[in-house]
């Protein structure tokens, strides 16, 4: 993500913040959901960028979100949400 970016989505956090708003609130960030070690969620995505049944990057516009598992499925993709399912033993992100 280029500089610019990255600093107006901190501002948005930063706002967020001050005003005591729900995360889910800030444009352009991310939502994830995990449930239990088989499901994976997540919206505002900015797509897939590598994709295995042991390993899954995806684009979260300020940062890179890795599921790391087996038998990893991609259930669902759409413009903006994602759903993964398999084996998930790690969620990891990566800058």
């Amino acid at each position: 993500m280029e500089e610019r970016g990255r600093r107006l989505l901190h501002r948005a956090v930063e706002v967020t913040d001050k005003l005591d708003l729900p995360t889910v609130l800030a444009p352009n960030l991310p939502r994830m959901e995990l449930v239990g070690t088989h499901s994976f969620y997540m919206d505002r995505h900015r797509g897939v960028l590598g994709y295995s049944t042991e390993a899954v990057d995806i684009n979260g516009g300020s940062v890179i979100v890795r599921l790391t598992g087996r038998e990893l499925q991609l259930q669902a993709m759409t413009d903006e949400e994602l759903r993964i399912t398999g084996h998930i033993g790690k969620v990891e992100l990566v800058e």
